[in-house]
């Protein structure tokens, strides 16, 4: 190449594509996030979906949220059957103090099976409301099955359970899934949740961390990602009080 010109435009795109990967947003490396921040934004987005739908029409009734001291959200989750059926998911799970803030969020696994005659595959959004916050610090002790250390119960919706007398929150959980844009309560008798020990550990850079700690806060250092959850529960509390 004897056009200095042209030689020196070469030697500036070259450097430009050994500079730019190493630097701060640059790069695919950068630009994925990790899997645990993937999941809490895949929340953030089930949250927000859940939000557009009016409460009392067709949505999770208001009184049961606002009573509630905990919740679990589950983002696709998988759901197969082909003679024996199964279903898979990860997500995160935070509780509500008496003074209504919101934990930091703790990663954890959803794994349930059931038996009968299905064929097909199905994918869908799962929220978990918890009437206390020992139900949730009972998963944070490690494991628990549904329908056996802890009772519950197909989600009532919309406007028909705000007069419902099952509003009480007589069950310890309230089970919800959403599939094609809509909740509906859900049976998930048999599944258990557990603690995603490595999920914990990765998201807030500590090997000893325990789903306990995270849950009441003790020395964290959050990722950016977690204010955002936060700041969406935030603004979807604040729309049910208004109900």
């Amino acid at each position: 190449m004897n056009n200095p010109i042209m030689k020196n435009i070469s030697l500036a795109v070259m450097a430009l594509v050994l500079i730019l990967p190493a630097l701060p947003g640059c790069g695919l490396k950068a630009q994925t996030p990790s899997p645990g921040a993937e999941r809490v934004e895949k929340s953030i987005e089930a949250l927000k979906e859940l939000m557009a739908l009016p409460p009392n029409e067709q949505g999770l009734p208001a009184s049961i949220v606002r009573k509630c001291r905990g919740i679990a959200i589950f983002p696709g989750v998988i759901k197969a059957a082909y003679g024996i059926g199964g279903q898979f998911g990860r997500g995160i799970v935070l509780v509500k103090s008496e003074t209504g803030e919101w934990s930091d969020p703790a990663f954890v696994s959803l794994i349930g099976g059931s038996i009968g005659w299905q064929i097909g595959v199905q994918k869908a959004d799962i929220i978990l409301v918890f009437k206390t916050a020992k139900s949730i610090e009972n998963i944070a002790a490690g494991k628990i099955t549904l329908g056996a250390d802890m009772s519950v119960s197909a989600g009532p919706v919309g406007r028909q359970a705000e007069a419902s007398t099952d509003l009480d929150m007589e069950a310890e959980i309230y089970s919800y899934s959403k599939s094609k844009g809509l909740f509906a309560g859900i049976s998930l008798k048999g599944a258990s949740i557990q603690a995603d020990r490595d999920a914990n550990a990765a998201f807030y850079s500590r090997r000893d961390i325990s789903a306990y700690d995270i849950l009441h806060g003790r020395g964290l250092e959050r990722p950016s990602v977690v204010d955002s959850l936060k700041q969406v529960l935030e603004k979807y509390m604040a729309g049910l009080r208004r109900i």
